[in-house]
This record gives structure tokens, sequence and C-alpha cells, in this order.
């Protein structure tokens, strides 16, 4: 057994994907400037170094290169974790995604296995342009044959990070890049949650609030002001954007019976429809509400002076807390 360490969600994912290459000599890290540099965020930093060039590998600015190689890699037996440097840059391996990484599983009758990770830094907050802040997330959670999740904080992205290589099927890991120097505690000898299973990260009674990624903390911060108000919020973390875990959250709902849905991501054709329109479906006879979504709008990702305007924030989540239980 060893001790937690503080450590920020940054650090978390560099010591997970170190323990991952270190365990499994199949393990490879590749994408644009990950070696040298260490990654824009620093995040693969010391990995090169350490395991060298056959290991951690600098590619060509070539996004479907990247995971067509990553692809065929898999296909000879390897564990690519393949890095997209920024959100909005997924787009050229796009096709490679979905018509390829995403389908070869059930084209070859599931005797073609593909342990591909694809981690993408995505999310506001930073003050970068368009591209550099988006939140595609449900582009690929619509995707059958992929796995899409999400840490909101250090533990989860050390062990879901190592949950993800050590998956037999391609998981989407997108980071929440304004959350990466966010400490919390580490227990590297821990027994970890399922990968995909959501998360009471606060129990309340009175409505329940549900975000994965970088909304979880706006999500606490929330709870938190509408205690002092006397509202008891619970919060959910879901973690996971596909598969969903419906039976946790619906464990919530029927408790509180309200539900807000809190995302970056725009709120139209987002990942909270999906949620609402389950909810609603599980939970119809227990709502005391409809369920709300807040989220970004259905707009491209403006400048960075107008950013915070169009993220969600604490006053933007409490009036859907205040319209809920108007109802």
């Amino acid at each position: 057994m060893t001790a937690p360490k503080s450590m920020t969600i940054a650090k978390a994912i560099n010591e997970s994907l170190r323990t991952s290459l270190e365990t499994d000599p199949k393990v490879l890290v590749m994408g644009e400037d990950v070696g040298k540099l260490g990654g824009v965020f620093r995040i693969t930093d010391g990995l090169q170094k350490d395991f060298g060039e056959d290991r951690v590998i600098d590619t060509p600015l070539a996004e479907s290169g990247i995971i067509g190689t990553a692809i065929g890699l898999a296909l000879r037996g390897y564990r690519p974790v393949a890095e997209i440097q920024f959100d909005g840059f997924v787009f050229p391996a796009y096709d490679q995604i979905v018509t390829q990484l995403a389908k070869m599983h059930a084209r070859a009758l599931g005797k073609v296995k593909l342990p591909v990770v694809i981690r993408i830094p995505y999310g506001g907050g930073i003050g970068a342009v368009e591209h550099h802040s988006e939140s595609p997330e449900a582009l690929f959670a619509h995707v059958a044959g992929l796995k899409v999740v999400s840490p909101a904080t250090p533990s989860d992205a050390y062990w879901m990070m190592r949950q993800a290589i050590e998956c037999d099927d391609p998981v989407i890991f997108f980071e929440p890049k304004r959350r990466y120097w966010d400490k919390g505690e580490v227990d590297t000898s821990a027994v970890p949650a399922p990968l995909h299973r959501a998360r009471v990260v606060r129990e309340g009674t009175d409505l329940t609030l549900a975000a994965y990624g970088p909304m979880v903390k706006t999500c606490l911060e929330a709870a938190s002001a509408a205690e002092e108000e006397g509202r008891s919020l619970e919060v959910v973390d879901l973690r996971s954007m596909s598969p969903i875990d419906f039976d946790t959250l619906q464990a919530s709902v029927e408790k509180t019976r309200r539900l807000v849905v809190v995302h970056e991501a725009p709120v139209f054709l987002g990942t909270g429809a999906e949620i609402a329109a389950r909810i609603t479906e599980r939970c119809f006879f227990h709502l005391e509400a409809p369920v709300l979504r807040v989220g970004g709008f259905h707009a491209p990702y403006p400048p960075a002076r107008l950013e915070e305007d169009y993220l969600p924030n604490l006053d933007r989540v409490l009036d859907s807390v205040d319209r809920a239980l108007a109802f």
C-alpha cells in the first residue's frame, strides 16, 4: 500500500501513462510534440527521455496519419495512445475514427480488437481561439463502437487512463484542459470504480445536477452556493458519455425528483438531450419538473474576450436550479 499523493490532473495523466508504459511493453504514446517537448500542456513531459523514441513517438502534423498509424499498430498487437493536440484538430482524423476505428471489430465479426486510446484536450476557459476550446464529445458518443469518457478529478484522470489503455475497445479520452492544474489526492494502490460507472460526488435531496469533465467542479460550487439558501443539491459525475450510466442517474433522480444536466458543449443535440430523453422515459412518474439543460450556445466558439459569456457558469446553473424548483 502506498500513501495517496496530491497531484494535478496533468500530473496524474502523466503518471498513468508512465505506469502503463512500464507495465506493458506494447503500450506506445504518439502525437504531435509529445516527445521532446512533452506536449503543449506538458502532459507527456519526460516520457520520451525515459522510454525512448520508439515508445514515445513525435509524429508529423497530420491527425489522419496519426490515427491511421495507431489503427495499424493496434492490428499488430500494440496498445497505442494517440494525442490530438487540441479538440478542434481532431476532424482531419474523424474519417479514420468513424469509418475504421469504430467499425473494424464488428466488421471482423469480433475477431479483431482495436485497443486504441485517443487523448483529446477539450473545452474552454483558457483564453484560446476557436479549434482550441471546443467540446465535440457528442460527435463521438453518437458513433457505435467508440467509448467516450472524461475525468473530473486527478484520481479519475489517473485510473480512467489506466483502464482506457487496458480496454480492448477504442476509447476517446476527453481531458478537461481548464482543469489540468486542479489538485487532488491520488491513491495509485486503490481499487478503481468501473470505467463507465457514474459517481454521486455530493449527496442531496432537492435536485440532481449531472455533469462530466470540466463542469463537475462548477456544479459542486453551485451546490455549495445553493446550500446557503437552504437547498440540498445532489451532484452526479457521469464520467462517461458512451456508455452512460443511467442506472446511477435514475436512482438519484427518483430520490430528488428534479434534474439539471450541465455541459460546456452546445445544448442543441448535445449529451444532455439524450440524458433528458432517457431520464424522462425512465422517471416520468417521479419527476416534479421537466429535465433542464445548461450548456454552450449553438454558435461557433467565440473570441477569448467573450468566452466567459459563452461558458456555463455558476449563475446560469443556479438559474436553472431556480426554474426547476419553481415547478
